[in-house]
């Protein structure tokens, strides 16, 4: 089933009555059931939202997303107590050896570069060089093949001249918010799985609670590319307006192919980070990774 995703860029009331989300304004009051949410988007300083609310969102596995003065997101409320045998899966993922996060390491930096290349076709740009890095990339990439992909990407990506920055201004700033908006469904994901965003496969700063979403989150980069695009050829703005903000929350139901089955992408992920704790367990040893396009 694929979650709602609610963005709240006004003053706002919210709580809880009856297993539903109670939200007031000054105009009206709506409720939604929790149950079909995934996300909440908090951005404006005067939203008010009660204690019993932000338990039963992380209750049932909703992940609250809030905004800091510049309107980008900042911090996140994930549950933390969400599987059965919690306690059991993070052992695994702690004993977890160093050569099968590396080989882990290597599946998803060769899964990233082949979803490079396949937006690069898709926009009739230069890709098949990316095939042959993709070919060369060895266990924990140890020859930083991803970096060196990289550099073609983003050198033919736009139609101008453009240089990836983090903090950088548009479309950059386009690119920052898709992607806080992935990592946080991906941490949503690995929480739902029983595993700790904060020990990665290949992240691994000690300012980082979220290292393994830093990881996963690689092969999925491209679809907010293709998004930040899109939106680039369809709006004039150079801000992140509250329309093209949620043109990027849009991405979380996008559609990923398994083989032949399609899957939106927040269903995607859990299968991606159950698979991921499989590999921890020893039942496998690939993270079953969708194709972006079919």
């Amino acid at each position: 089933m694929i979650k709602r995703t609610l963005f709240f860029g006004n003053k706002t009331s919210l709580t809880t009555k009856l297993e539903q989300l109670v939200i007031k304004t000054d105009q009206r009051e709506v409720t939604v059931p929790i149950e079909d949410i995934g996300f909440v988007v908090l951005e404006h300083p005067e939203i008010y939202i009660s204690i019993p609310t932000l338990t039963k969102l992380s209750d049932t596995n909703v992940a609250v997303i809030f905004c800091d003065a510049k309107h980008m997101p900042c911090s996140m409320l994930l549950n933390l107590n969400n599987h059965y045998i919690q306690q059991a899966l993070f052992e695994n993922q702690i004993n977890a050896s160093a050569p099968l996060k590396k080989q882990l390491w290597q599946q998803t930096v060769k899964t990233k570069i082949k979803h490079q290349a396949k937006h690069l076709q898709l926009l009739n740009k230069p890709y098949d060089v990316l095939y042959y890095f993709e070919s060369k990339v060895l266990s924990g990439d140890t020859e930083n093949m991803e970096g060196v992909a990289a550099a073609h990407y983003w050198k033919h990506l736009f139609d101008f001249n453009f240089k990836r920055e983090r903090y950088g201004d548009y479309p950059n700033l386009f690119l920052n918010y898709g992607y806080i908006v992935l990592r946080a469904a991906v941490a949503r994901a690995i929480a739902g799985s029983g595993l700790l965003s904060t020990l990665g496969i290949h992240h691994h700063n000690k300012y980082n609670a979220f290292c393994l979403a830093d990881d996963i989150m690689e092969p999925f980069r491209p679809l907010v590319d293709a998004k930040v695009i899109d939106i680039i050829n369809r709006f004039p703005d150079k801000e992140l307006t509250v329309e093209i903000k949620a043109e990027l929350l849009n991405v979380l139901t996008q559609t990923v192919y398994f083989d032949d089955v399609k899957s939106p992408l927040m269903v995607a992920l859990t299968k991606t980070t159950n698979s991921l704790q499989q590999c921890y367990s020893g039942t496998t040893r690939k993270i079953n990774y969708p194709s972006l396009w079919n």
